[in-house]
C-alpha cells in the first residue's frame, strides 16, 4: 500500500490544466465495442480506473495503440467471445467499477454479456437496477450464475435487442449511457425518458452520433434513438474533468493562493462556480481559464432570509455529490457555517472523522449530512496520519494536509490515483510538497 507524505502550510502559485474527465472517458472508451471500425480517442486521462479498463478490453481482444500521451485507437474487430464468458473476465470485472459500461455494447453487438456487482469506490450502496431494467426492457432475458456470482444477461438465438419507451427509476448517469449504447445497435426506436443530461452523457451521445448513431434530445432528459444495423469509426475528444476543476478551486481556498486553471470548458460546469462563490471564494472568468485569486478571508454566504446555507447534490444540471467531499473540507477554513448535505451515497461523509482530528469543527448530523463550522484559517488544520477510502475523500484529505503545518502521512493513495493523475507532480509544479513512498 503506497503513502503520500505531505509538509503542509505551504502557498501555491502559477497555473494547472486538469485532465480529462475520468467518468467521460470510461463511457466513450467502451462505446468502442460498438463497431469493428477504428475509433481514436483523445485527451483520455491515464489514471488507473481507465488504464485498467484499456486493459480488460484488450484481454477481450480489442487493439488498442497509444499513439501519443492520453491519445488512443482502438479496434474491436477480433473480439475473444469465449474470454468475455470466461471466469477471468467476470472476475476482473467485479474488480473495476468502470466494467459495468461494457454490458449495454457487447449484449447489443454479440447478444450476451455477464454483469458482475462491479467494485469501486466503498461509499455505500451503488445500485445497477437501472441498467438491468433497462436491458431487459430492449428484450434481454436474465439469468443469474452461482459459479460466476453474476448476472447473465442474454438474447434468444437470432434475437436482436428491441427498442422501446422507458421512464428510468433514476437519472442514473452510469445507467443512461448503458442503454444508450445498447440502443444504438436496437431494432427500432427506444425513448429513454428522465434520463442523466450531464456533460458526459451528452459527449457520449457526439461520439454516437459521429459512429452513425441517430439519437435526438441531447442535452435533455428525453433521449430517442432510433437503432441501426451498425456503427462506424470515429474520432473524438474528451472534456477536461470537472471535479478536477472543483478541486484545484478548493485547494487555491484552502491555502489561500492565488492559481490559474487553464482550459476549464468554462461553459460545461454547470453551477460548480457559483457553488464555489457560495463558500466566499472569488473566481474570475478569463477566457476558457479561471483564476482563482489570493484572499485573506472567505465568508459563507447565507439564505436571503438569513438561514445558514446548505449545499447539497442533485442530478445535473445540479452539484454533482464528488465535489462535496473537497467542498466540505474548504468550508473548514471559511468564515461561517454550512450544511453539507449528501444524498445519493450513505457513506461517503464519514471520512470527516479524520477532519475532526485534525481539529475542524464538524457535526456529523447522520451518515447524510453534515454542519461544518468555519475557522476563519484562526485555527489551522493539524497534521496526521489518515487512510484514503474512496477517490474523492482522498483527494479532499490530500488538501486537508496540504494546509496543515506539518508532516501528514496519507495512506492507500491507490485510490486516489484511480482518479487523479500524477496528482503529487503536478501539485508539487504549484509549490506543494508531497512524496510519494
Amino acid at each position: 500500500m503506497s503513502s503520500f507524505v505531505i509538509e503542509g502550510g505551504y502557498k501555491l502559485s502559477g497555473t494547472i490544466r486538469p485532465q480529462g474527465a475520468k467518468n467521460e472517458a470510461l463511457e466513450v472508451i467502451s462505446a468502442t465495442l460498438l463497431t469493428d471500425e477504428e475509433v481514436t480517442i483523445s485527451n483520455i486521462p491515464e489514471i488507473l480506473d481507465v488504464r485498467n479498463l484499456i486493459i480488460l478490453l484488450e484481454g477481450m481482444g480489442v487493439k488498442v495503440t497509444r499513439l501519443e500521451k492520453g491519445k488512443y485507437t482502438f479496434k474491436a474487430d477480433e473480439i475473444d467471445t469465449g474470454y468475455v464468458s470466461s471466469d477471468d473476465f467476470v472476475r476482473k470485472c467485479a474488480a473495476l467499477r468502470g466494467s459495468v459500461m461494457v454490458v449495454g455494447p457487447l449484449l447489443a453487438r454479440f447478444g450476451q454479456a455477464y454483469f458482475p456487482k462491479p467494485g469501486g469506490d466503498k461509499i455505500g450502496r451503488r445500485r445497477v437496477d437501472t441498467h438491468i431494467t433497462g436491458m431487459l426492457n430492449l428484450g434481454a432475458e436474465l439469468d443469474y450464475d452461482s459459479h460466476k456470482k453474476a448476472f447473465f444477461l442474454h438474447l434468444p438465438e437470432g434475437k436482436r435487442l428491441t427498442g422501446r419507451y422507458m421512464l428510468l427509476d433514476e437519472a442514473s448517469v452510469t445507467g443512461t449511457a448503458n442503454i444508450l449504447m445498447a440502443a444504438t445497435l436496437a431494432e427500432g426506436t427506444t425513448t429513454i425518458y428522465n434520463a442523466a443530461c450531464e456533460p458526459y452523457i451528452q459527449q457520449l451521445c457526439r461520439m454516437l452520433s459521429a459512429m452513425g448513431a441517430e439519437i435526438e434530445g441531447t442535452g435533455s432528459n428525453l433521449l430517442t434513438i432510433h437503432g441501426v444495423d451498425r456503427l462506424h469509426g470515429a474520432r473524438h475528444t474528451i472534456l477536461p474533468d470537472m471535479i478536477e476543476v472543483g478541486s484545484f478551486i478548493g485547494m487555491a481556498a484552502l491555502n489561500r493562493s492565488s492559481i490559474t486553471i487553464k482550459d476549464v470548458s468554462h461553459d460545461n460546469l454547470g453551477i460548480i462556480p457559483e457553488s464555489f462563490r457560495r463558500l466566499g471564494i472569488k473566481l474570475e472568468q478569463r477566457g476558457d481559464d479561471i483564476h482563482v485569486p489570493e484572499q485573506e478571508s472567505y465568508v459563507i454566504d447565507s439564505f436571503l432570509d438569513g438561514s445558514i446555507m446548505t449545499i447539497s447534490d442533485a442530478p445535473w444540471p445540479g452539484l454533482t455529490p464528488d465535489l462535496l467531499s473537497v467542498m466540505l473540507v474548504v468550508a473548514t477554513q471559511c468564515r461561517g457555517s454550512v450544511l453539507i448535505h449528501q444524498k445519493m451515497f450513505e457513506s461517503r461523509l464519514f471520512f470527516v472523522d479524520r477532519l475532526i482530528e485534525m481539529g475542524a469543527q464538524i457535526i456529523l448530523c447522520d451518515p447524510h449530512r453534515a454542519v461544518v463550522i468555519g475557522h476563519d484559517h484562526n485555527f489551522q488544520l493539524k497534521p496526521g496520519n489518515m487512510l484514503s477510502p474512496d477517490i474523492r475523500a482522498g483527494i479532499a484529505l490530500l488538501l486537508a494536509a496540504m494546509s496543515a503545518k506539518g508532516t501528514s502521512i496519507i495512506s492507500n493513495i491507490e485510490q486516489i490515483d484511480r482518479g487523479y493523475e500524477d496528482i503529487d507532480m503536478r501539485l508539487n509544479a504549484l509549490g506543494a510538497h508531497i512524496t510519494r513512498q
